[in-house]
């Protein structure tokens, strides 16, 4: 085992010495690219300054200063004033919040962004030049280039699932810090399921499990994020996936389901029962305070896998209510369910996102399984069904992220008799090059795209018990993800993509970070001997 590993390590170190230049590194590979004419700059101490138009950004500087000290053992010093030779500045004229520029010439280097997200963002690609020409960086020299970069998708998210199994606080910081490598923005916390409750709400303290997030800690981390242009975004799980909710408030599940003892981590398949109306009580106090600690836009109100045979189709309660609202299919409960719940989400001041749920789990699927409203942003999910779901979306004006289970969840194994070893259900095999081949826009003409937010690569928490599997899973796939979610059609190639690949798997290594070494899509290791 030692001597794979050994092997393996060796072989990823040769295929970072190949094809080294300025753009080696770069992922997501930038949409406008424009090489220099041999002029080079050269970082030295004594010369070379850091200075920033804005006090917002402190942070992408002081991380520029770090870089240069990490890459070229040179120690700038930075200035919020001044003409230094390297710049960071906001240029309100760009159009979109997260466009940059980065230009690099004899006389020294200049980023610029609509924002201080999008001068972090090209920051990051600086760092990449540097890993990606390192023969350049040991000299302490850079190439001259000019980029010139937005993003495809505005929305760009990672989502963690620590309802599942617990993930400390300084474990999604060290989470959030990779996924900002890649310019992932949105970082999705799916905190309650069957298996656990990880938010406290004060109002309602019986509901937090053992292991939960303070307040003051979701703060930390959602503040932690902001600096590095990460929006977190709460996933609270309704109306199915709800065990634990139900072992706190008993009185909550459907009549013929009372006298059904619940067990964390084996009961499933129990829904919050559509005719108590203290139900809607509490999920609105719920919101309040979760819309109270998270300063982000949206919350995710889950809306998936709701086990409505087993519950509603067999409660006298819900059959009550659906022979009051002239309803024939208990399926159509979810319409009050909702259309409750989501005015509370109003109220909050917020925008709901929900799991696109069709009419059936497999195609032929015809419709939503519910009318959602048009200004729920759905996202799609099941396999195969996104076709569909694209069109319906389209259809009926709601806003959609691009997550289908056989591209984007990388809680799939990524190889035969590769991880998961345990809670693993039969899971397809979702390999780097599939993720890669990924297009969100499922290849209609922009029209037909306009309504698509953007993209999430899942990671299911069921087999994930602590961060070092979380980062196994996500990478080199994350790496592939975050190229269909940054970069346009036209500029992305799969041969491109796995050179550009290696010397960001030897940093993520470096940086202490569990990663999958991708083996099977290399050339033997004796090509490189």
């Amino acid at each position: 085992m030692k001597n794979l590993f050994l092997t393996l390590v060796l072989s990823l170190f040769c295929m970072t010495m190949i094809g080294q230049d300025n753009t080696s590194a770069l992922i997501p590979m930038p949409n406008k690219i424009i090489n220099g004419n041999g002029a080079v700059f050269t970082v030295n101490a004594r010369h070379s300054a850091i200075t920033f138009d804005n006090k917002e950004l402190k942070f992408a500087a002081e991380k520029l200063q770090d870089i240069f000290k990490r890459r070229m053992s040179e120690n700038l010093n930075i200035s919020p004033t001044g003409n230094g030779t390297i710049r960071l500045i906001i240029d309100n004229s760009l159009e979109h919040k997260e466009q940059y520029s980065l230009e690099i010439n004899n006389k020294g280097i200049t980023i610029k962004g609509a924002s201080k997200g999008a001068v972090l963002y090209g920051v990051i690609t600086l760092e990449q030049i540097l890993m990606g020409d390192i023969c350049m960086t040991s000299q302490k020299k850079i190439r001259e280039i000019y980029i010139y970069d937005k993003p495809r998708f505005e929305y760009r998210a990672m989502m963690l699932d620590p309802a599942r199994n617990y993930l400390p606080v300084e474990s999604i910081k060290f989470f959030i810090d990779k996924m900002t490598l890649f310019k992932y923005n949105v970082l999705q916390l799916h905190l309650t399921d069957d298996q656990g409750w990880r938010i406290y709400i004060e109002k309602y303290p019986q509901l937090a499990s053992k292991d939960h997030y303070t307040k003051e800690e979701l703060k930390e981390i959602i503040k932690y994020a902001e600096m590095r242009n990460v929006t977190v975004i709460p996933e609270i799980d309704i109306p199915g996936h709800t065990c634990a909710m139900l072992s706190a408030f008993p009185e909550f599940k459907c009549e013929h389901k009372s006298a059904t003892p619940i067990e964390l981590g084996k009961s499933v398949d129990m829904m919050l029962c559509a005719s108590v109306g203290k139900v809607y009580t509490v999920i609105d106090d719920i919101i309040k305070e979760t819309s109270k600690i998270f300063p982000a836009p949206y919350i995710h109100l889950g809306g998936d896998e709701a086990a409505i045979k087993y519950n509603w189709a067999e409660c006298p309660r819900c059959q009550k209510l659906m022979a009051e609202l002239k309803y024939e299919d208990p399926s159509q409960l979810m319409i009050p369910f909702f259309s409750k719940v989501l005015k509370s989400v109003k109220e909050a001041g917020k925008k709901a996102i929900l799991w696109c749920e069709l009419d059936n789990i497999y195609m032929p699927a015809n419709d939503y399984l519910f009318p959602y409203d048009p200004e729920v942003t759905l996202v799609s999910w099941r396999g195969g069904l996104t076709p569909k779901c694209l069109e319906l979306t389209r259809r009926h004006g709601n806003p959609v992220i691009m997550a289908p289970g056989e591209y984007t969840y990388l809680d799939y194994p990524q190889y035969t008799g590769d991880f998961p070893e345990f809670n693993n259900w039969g899971m397809p095999i979702t390999t780097l090059e599939t993720c890669y081949q990924f297009d969100p826009g499922y290849g209609e003409p922009l029209s037909g795209q306009k309504h698509i937010k953007g993209i999430m690569a899942t990671l299911w928490g069921e087999a994930i018990k602590d961060i070092n599997r979380a980062t196994y899973m996500a990478y080199p796939r994350g790496l592939a993800l975050s190229e269909a979610g940054w970069t346009e059609m036209k500029n992305r190639n799969w041969e491109s993509f796995k050179n550009r690949m290696y010397p960001n798997l030897m940093n993520l290594m470096k940086e202490g970070v569990s990663i999958r070494v991708p083996f099977e899509i290399e050339q033997k290791l004796e090509n490189y001997r």
